[in-house]
């Protein structure tokens, strides 16, 4: 992979404030007002392709069936450009029956991986070997946050907190680990994470708990992955990395789509209740939990995309992206997350429950 009484800046500081119990399901309307497509709605994130923002998408917002929208490279021909797109986006989802603001999402690491023209330039290997790196990591995040404040966008998927092991593998081909050291991958990734934060941009965290240990060919977008590694080294090597980056308040957490036996030997993380429930119960998260793209080659195995989806809610995952860029593939996961709740496969409590730390950061952007 993803807020509004009080200033945007404000409540990220403070790490928003806000509770479940607080605010309530259904983004500031009644539960019983909404239908079950729009409650389900409210827990998918949609993509679609090239930069004309679709009607069709413009329809699903102001339907109140969308939750928000990740834009990629291909949808951003320039800055003023994407701010329309926003602007629409949001003019249609104010035309509807959801008040709380969109979560307009994209990932801007740094160097290679960013999808908007900008910063920041350096990539996080780079960070990780500058003369003074929580000064560039700080830098990093301050500037990310700033440009995707400025047109309008509220989460960027970032920073990558995978601590890799050589060089060329998987998080280091493309410059997005700060180092092999856990250390110093936890104290630049809070940096970032703080930095970005005080713009008014929530930042993710991502891959828990860890894909460090995958080869140059191991991408879970492509094909399934197996992370063979004990439990004692992800504890001592890939998970440290997040304690502080939730103690900096981030608002969000993706878990990998790669399986580790050592914790579940059949489920990829982002599909297991296993793995799930360490991050909330050993490292205490409290925010939302958003999945990768639930297109991925990694699911072959688990079915449809909105059979993936149910699988991902079960497993304890809030927010889903559907990052096909087709808006049909959007609207069938959110037909299937609702027939499930109709159907009894997704426990209504749970499912209130998700949809309420989903409300709490899209009111603590606002």
């Amino acid at each position: 992979m993803t807020h509004r009484p009080i200033s945007r800046r404000d409540a990220i500081r403070a790490g928003a404030g806000l509770t479940a119990v607080a605010l309530g399901p259904a983004c500031g309307a009644a539960a019983d007002a909404l239908t079950p497509e729009q409650q389900a709605g409210q827990r998918v994130i949609f993509s679609y392709s090239g930069p004309d923002v679709p009607q069709s998408l413009l329809d699903q917002v102001r339907a109140g069936t969308a939750a928000g929208v990740i834009f990629f490279a291909d949808n951003v021909t320039g800055l003023d450009q994407i701010a329309s797109v926003i602007r629409r986006l949001e003019a249609a989802r104010r035309a509807g029956p959801v008040p709380a603001p969109l979560l307009l999402m994209t990932d801007q690491e740094g160097g290679r991986i960013r999808r908007l023209p900008g910063g920041p330039l350096m990539s996080q290997k780079e960070i990780g070997a500058a003369s003074d790196p929580l000064a560039a990591a700080s830098r990093a995040g301050e500037t990310a946050g700033r440009l995707l404040a400025g047109v309008g966008m509220n989460v960027n998927l970032a920073p990558v907190l995978d601590v890799h092991r050589t060089e060329g593998d998987f998080a280091d081909r493309l410059g997005r680990s700060y180092s092999t050291d856990p250390a110093v991958c936890s104290r630049l990734g809070a940096a970032f994470v703080t930095a970005q934060q005080r713009a008014g941009v929530a930042a993710t965290v991502k891959h828990f708990p860890g894909l460090g240990t995958a080869g140059a060919g191991q991408n879970t977008d492509l094909r399934p992955v197996t992370l063979d590694v004990s439990r004692a080294v992800l504890q001592r090597v890939d998970e440290p990395p997040y304690a502080p980056a939730i103690a900096a308040g981030v608002k969000l957490v993706m878990p990998s789509w790669a399986v580790y036996p050592a914790l579940d030997p059949a489920r990829p993380a982002g599909l297991s209740p296993v793995v799930l429930r360490e991050l909330r119960e050993r490292f205490g998260f409290r925010g939302v939990t958003v999945s990768d793209a639930i297109n991925a080659g990694a699911l072959t195995a688990f079915g449809t995309y909105a059979q993936r989806a149910v699988a991902a809610a079960r497993a304890g995952i809030d927010l889903i992206l559907v990052c096909s860029q087709r808006v049909a593939d959007g609207q069938a996961v959110v037909a299937g997350l609702a027939g499930a709740l109709r159907n009894g496969r997704l426990d209504r409590h749970g499912f209130d429950a998700a949809g309420a730390r989903v409300t709490a950061l899209r009111r603590g952007l606002g």
